[in-house]
């Protein structure tokens, strides 16, 4: 094992920027950096619209983590960063980060670095950032605050102490997975999937008013239970929007069904369902019972359709299609002691699938895939799906 602890132990505090001279100051350290290392926290489990809560920035020598809540128009001074072809990013499991300061500061990206990625491409069995610290440096990071609620204010030196974490080790990690890569001939490879990374783009919440049908236990109710639950369903969703909080902390699905399956008809007859808690019954009983009221009225007498998933919009055909390279894929993926996506991705399988290309050209433009794996997997593709031998 390295002698990772004793050369990159934490010995200062890091940087809190919460002003915008503080973070000036950050900006004008960072444009002379090669790369540096990226991490978010948001606030999902506790808000319905989602935003980014802190913004963790490391390189070689300090620790940055900054307060977007107090910095959400000087923020924009860090644009130019994200979009510098000449720093690298460094992130780990970098879709979602880059997915969040897309959708709140509208920020370009380039030259980014996965480690996760990274992680998967090479095989490694645990692709966790805990995991691989622990096992590649003999760092244990505290993950007691991964269900913190980071847009409340102030925050703790715990709080800040495990944002901190998340980004310290990740340049000497990446350093470590470029040799890896470059070993097994993979590096290329990888700077594909980065450089995919870079155009993901956010999409805006929308509420499916059908989604109730993909509850648990929803398709064994009769129409009149059936009609109370979408009636529920929608209720709850209205309420975490004004209250601006998910939906599970407003009901939960198990309750919605309960009192579907029940339909109680007084504030006492819901308050005694089982599962149902005191909360739930002092705050929202009228709004429910009214709602179940409207549910009687109007039963569910035909099959809700809530948004179709991609395999729903596959004819006979393109179904059998995707089962071939499936099971070519995961065939590859044995084979190299990866996961089946690291292959090609679900959507590229059902994007080839459902157009059915013929020629190399065609299967990159039906499919986008970039140029390593069009090189490593396309002929191999089209001869599943056309039955020609290579």
């Amino acid at each position: 094992m390295p002698n990772y602890v004793d050369d990159h132990q934490i010995k200062e505090p890091p940087l809190w920027i919460a002003a915008p001279a503080a973070l000036e100051q950050l900006r004008t350290r960072l444009a002379v950096e090669a790369k540096v290392a990226v991490d978010t926290e948001s606030d999902s489990l506790f808000s319905y619209f989602e935003k980014v809560c802190l913004l963790q920035i490391s390189t070689d020598e300090a620790d940055a983590v900054v307060d977007p809540l107090a910095l959400t128009r000087a923020l924009a001074i860090l644009a130019p960063l994200f979009a510098d072809a000449r720093v690298e990013k460094v992130f780990h499991a970098a879709e979602y980060d880059i997915l969040c300061l897309k959708r709140d500061y509208q920020f370009a990206f380039a030259n980014i670095f996965d480690t996760m990625i990274a992680a998967r491409i090479l095989g490694w069995k645990n692709v966790g950032l805990g995991n691989i610290l622990q096992e590649r440096f003999g760092v244990t990071l505290n993950k007691k605050m991964q269900r913190a609620d980071w847009g409340r204010r102030p925050l703790t030196p715990a709080q800040i102490a495990y944002a901190r974490e998340d980004t310290h080790y990740l340049l000497a990690l990446r350093d470590l997975q470029v040799g890896e890569l470059e070993q097994a001939g993979r590096l290329e490879e990888a700077r594909e999937e980065f450089e995919r990374l870079t155009r993901v783009e956010p999409t805006p919440r929308t509420f499916d008013p059908d989604g109730y049908w993909n509850m648990d236990g929803a398709r064994e109710l009769n129409p009149v239970e059936l009609g109370v639950l979408r009636e529920l369903f929608r209720l709850r969703d209205a309420q975490a929007r004004k209250e601006n909080r998910p939906p599970f902390k407003v009901i939960s699905d198990a309750t919605l069904l309960r009192v579907a399956s029940a339909r109680p008809a007084s504030p006492r007859a819901l308050a005694h369902l089982s599962g149902v808690s005191e909360y739930v019954t002092q705050r929202y009983s009228t709004l429910i019972l009214s709602a179940v009221t409207r549910g009687i009225a109007s039963p569910q007498t035909t099959t809700p359709h809530p948004r179709a998933r991609n395999d729903a919009l596959l004819d006979y055909a393109a179904r059998n299609r995707l089962g071939k390279l499936k099971e070519w894929r995961k065939a590859r993926a044995v084979q190299r002691g990866v996961e089946t996506d690291v292959i090609v991705s679900n959507d590229v399988l059902y994007a080839v699938a459902r157009k059915n290309p013929r020629t190399l050209e065609g299967l990159i433009g039906a499919s986008g895939l970039g140029p390593w794996k069009a090189r490593e997997y396309g002929e191999e593709m089209l001869a599943v799906l056309h039955g020609k031998k290579r």
